[in-house]
């Protein structure tokens, strides 16, 4: 029958075809049961089917047996991957950025809150209210964001266009305070200009800014025109403006600043190449002066005395060193809490500007002060960070320059808190009470955060994290479905 044989044609090789593939996949030892394996497997197979049980995995091992208890975990390689990550925390092109930025406000606001609460009583003593210095301080911590905000959007060629009137009009105000009747005397320094009102401005402050960014500007220009090699392009006008600056400082008797300025000096004839014996010279030249000032001023000698002393001496002549060092006894792990210092009630010279520190260190212990150092720490380790990967010369010697100047003068403030260092009369950058002292600090900062933004990673990653080009980027990632498609 044809009609027949030609319906019955496809399905005879479609059984042919399943009965291939059956006996392919039919393991050899049911091969080799006969015809009557398959009947006898028919109903295990199908409750196998009907339950849904599947072969149990088999445990996977990484170099140990299965049947014995897991190896513990060298403590090693937890402690290689924490370093790993932190290598590579400390590695992402934005890491000086932020470390700038949030140690410099955190020192700033930390700085606040102490100076409220050191100067309550010396502000009560002078007849003022509890406020006074903190309303001042707080006045010129918001001026100092809003220049640091400014010099953080800066270009580095505006920076550099903007050295040589900071210089002029830096070294013109440092003359005036030398005119009988215009400047004023603190504290036996005469380096003080009367605004008035409660406002004074100390000039000297502003010329470590004028020094960092006109000799940064002086030596780029140098160096891209190959006379750094020659030590008379090297120190020449850059020593002799630096002296100048030095000597109108001197005048009022104010060595502290000078310190923290032959430092900057230091600083960047250190990052120009200076050679070892043209920079032992200039070293020891500096010394030998400093050497005759401090030897020919009685009141120098006498804290140079100082040095380690736990008794007032003679005339107390020891007594705001000794006092600094009993604050910091006192204070032990955490301190005695914000308001509770002893010292801040008329035992403790100049608590809120020179020695805030022994103050912090009595309100909030070993703590407190350990974290001011780190974070200290921190902003001086993210301008090293950006003098040393950047390529172009200006920003390598700014950078570089502001970094030491805020870096050393927190060493000698907290030195001399501490006893190792004689008194210099210098304020803890960004912390103690002192507009002239903040605003160039905070406009300084900002300089830092300007060249740790024009790094060109930093650039990138920055350009990425804007909402506009993280919205297209993800649009670009999202393919269009099809309306029915889920």
């Amino acid at each position: 029958m044809p009609a027949e044989e030609s319906s019955a044609g496809p399905r005879g090789g479609r059984s042919r075809a399943t009965t291939a593939i059956s006996r392919a996949l039919t393991p050899p030892l049911l091969a080799g049961a006969g015809a009557g394996a398959p009947a006898a497997l028919g109903p295990a197979l199908r409750v196998r089917a009907a339950t849904g049980s599947r072969r149990p995995p088999v445990p996977r091992s990484k170099g140990r047996s299965t049947g014995g208890p897991r190896a513990p975990r060298s403590p090693r390689g937890g402690v290689r991957r924490i370093h790993e990550r932190v290598r590579r925390a400390w590695d992402r092109p934005l890491t000086a950025y932020y470390l700038i930025l949030g140690a410099g406000l955190l020192i700033t606001v930390l700085g606040l809150v102490m100076v409220y609460s050191a100067s309550m009583i010396k502000a009560l003593e002078l007849d003022k209210p509890g406020t006074y210095f903190f309303r001042k301080q707080f006045l010129a911590a918001v001026i100092g964001a809003g220049l640091m905000a400014l010099a953080a959007r800066m270009p580095a060629k505006l920076h550099r266009a903007f050295a040589y009137p900071l210089l002029m009009g830096t070294v013109f105000l440092m003359v005036l305070v030398q005119v009988p009747g215009i400047g004023m005397s603190v504290n036996g320094n005469q380096n003080w200009l009367y605004l008035g009102g409660p406002f004074q401005l100390q000039p000297s402050e502003f010329g470590k800014l004028a020094l960092v960014l006109w000799g940064a500007d002086l030596l780029a220009r140098k160096q891209d025109k190959r006379l750094l090699t020659q030590w008379k392009h090297l120190l020449v006008p850059l020593v002799p403006v630096a002296f100048m600056l030095l000597g109108l400082i001197m005048l009022g008797g104010d060595m502290g600043t000078a310190i923290i300025l032959t430092a900057i000096l230091f600083g960047l004839l250190w990052l120009a190449g200076a050679p070892t014996r043209l920079f032992g010279g200039v070293l020891g030249f500096a010394a030998l002066i400093a050497f005759v000032l401090i030897k020919t001023s009685p009141n120098r000698m006498s804290r140079l005395a100082c040095i380690g002393a736990s008794e007032p001496g003679p005339g107390d002549s020891c007594w705001q060193a000794v006092h600094g060092i009993y604050a910091l006894a006192s204070g032990g792990w955490f301190g005695s809490g914000l308001g509770a210092s002893v010292e801040k009630w008329g035992q403790l010279p100049e608590p809120h500007t020179d020695f805030i520190f022994a103050i912090t260190g009595e309100e909030l212990g070993l703590a407190g002060t350990l974290s001011v150092l780190a974070l200290f720490a921190a902003l001086g380790y993210a301008g090293i960070r950006v003098a040393g990967r950047t390529e172009d010369p200006f920003v390598r010697y700014a950078a570089g320059g502001v970094t030491t100047w805020i870096t050393v003068q927190a060493v000698i403030n907290i030195g001399a808190v501490l006893g190792l260092l004689p008194i210099a009369g210098v304020p803890l950058p960004l912390f103690s009470y002192g507009g002239s002292a903040l605003l160039p600090t905070m406009f300084a900062v900002g300089l830092l955060i300007a060249f740790a933004r024009d790094d060109p990673a930093a650039k990138a990653a920055l350009a990425v994290r804007r909402p506009g080009v993280r919205w297209k980027t993800m649009r670009r990632r999202v393919k269009k479905r099809p309306s029915g498609e889920r």
